[in-house]
């Protein structure tokens, strides 16, 4: 039996284990980072900066692009020998055996099935606060306790913290670099939430934001067959994230219980050809890293020479202090065409900035010293076309 074979044969038997979780899954409702930027502001006028949902303004590479048009032609078909393809390079630049990568479109996805195969009303989820809010909604969706953990005073996961809130864990979701605050948990940190959690429990790393630092991964704790999954993406630092790729990093029979809530469906053959071109690109990554630091470090420096607050991040967005209710500041600024994030209701005068290009970084300058000198100031919501939405029936914070 051939390989490609071998892998539809695979991908139909995970398909028929699943359908006893079918009525589970039907009622998953996946809560991603467009998602929770969308209901926020679902009307972005025309030629606005959009620096509000950490996206990478530079899109795919120029190799990846080349890949999407050549594949257009075979887009009527099930292509499951490219990503095959796609898992086993993936596979071997990061050191683990192929059987130990699944590959989705996007991370979303196995964020949300780690949450709903392994919380429960007896098993809680555990996160910081702030964090990216998708597994708090999951977590719903399966009946569990959702335990909230400040960070630490640098802004780390507190780990030590997170274990003592619910020893009855399910999950510890830990983000480095975190989503929004842009700040890392170390390695040794993590190491201790594997070695000290609850018989049973799951760490999830999501590592979306690693490839914009120098912080090592949380893949080593997988290579030793400990209780984790790591979650990667092509959407940041790859700049896909209108094309959808990702993978979860994780002992087989970890990965196998994912399947059986989602999985198996032939990927988009856009996506995957774009990321591997991607990873075949040796400088990218490093290009892409040293883009985005020097136009943060410059944005940095703006903000400190004009007194401003923030929280120093080593990713591409960074929490900023607005000194007032976001929503007022959130307002003002898409009146000058200047989308910038959400808040979080932790940390209710700061909002999410997306590192952008240095143009766009420019006019977020300028912008927000008109709304900090009062030059501009926000209109009654209504006026503005900030509309706030709900999703599972939470409404979203301003």
């Amino acid at each position: 039996m051939s390989r490609t074979e071998n892998f539809s044969l695979l991908s139909r038997r995970s398909f028929l284990q699943a359908s006893t979780a079918a009525s589970a899954g039907l009622a998953l409702r996946i809560v991603t980072e467009p998602m929770l930027a969308h209901a926020q502001r679902p009307d972005i006028p025309a030629g606005a900066v959009r620096i509000n949902a950490n996206e990478n303004p530079l899109g795919p590479c120029g190799a990846a692009r080349e890949a999407v048009e050549a594949i257009i032609p075979e887009g009527g078909r099930y292509r499951f020998d490219l990503t095959e393809e796609l898992v086993k390079l993936y596979s071997s630049q990061i050191g683990v055996p192929e059987d130990h990568v699944r590959i989705f479109p996007g991370s979303s996805e196995p964020l949300h099935y780690t949450v709903m195969v392994f919380t429960s009303p007896k098993a809680s989820y555990v996160a910081a606060d702030p964090t990216f809010e998708s597994g708090t909604h999951a977590a719903r969706n399966a009946g569990a306790r959702v335990v909230n953990v400040p960070l630490t005073k640098t802004y780390a996961h507190d780990v030590r913290a997170m274990l003592a809130a619910a020893p009855d864990a399910g999950v510890f979701y830990v983000c480095t670099p975190n989503n929004p605050t842009g700040t890392l948990t170390s390695h040794s940190d993590i190491e201790y939430l594997v070695e000290n959690k609850p018989k049973g429990s799951i760490v999830l790393v999501d590592e979306a934001y690693i490839h914009f630092c120098d912080a090592p991964s949380a893949i080593d704790l997988v290579k030793a067959g400990k209780d984790v999954i790591v979650l990667r993406t092509f959407s940041k630092i790859y700049g896909m994230a209108g094309l959808r790729c990702g993978f979860a990093v994780a002992r087989p029979d970890l990965l196998q219980r994912l399947q059986n809530y989602g999985g198996g469906n032939p990927m988009p053959v856009t996506a995957v050809v774009a990321a591997s071109a991607s990873l075949k690109e040796p400088n990218l990554v490093a290009e892409r890293k040293r883009i985005n630091a020097e136009v943060r470090a410059a944005t940095f420096e703006w903000l400190d020479r004009n007194g401003y607050s923030y929280l120093p991040s080593v990713s591409n967005c960074f929490m900023l202090d607005t000194r007032r209710p976001t929503k007022q500041v959130i307002a003002a600024m898409a009146q000058q065409k200047v989308i910038i994030g959400r808040a979080w209701p932790s940390m209710p005068t700061y909002t999410r900035i997306t590192v952008g290009t240095r143009e766009e970084m420019e006019k977020f300058q300028v912008a927000f010293q008109n709304v900090m000198t009062g030059k501009v100031t926000a209109q009654v919501w209504r006026n503005e076309g900030l509309k706030r939405q709900s999703i599972d029936g939470v409404v979203l914070p301003t």
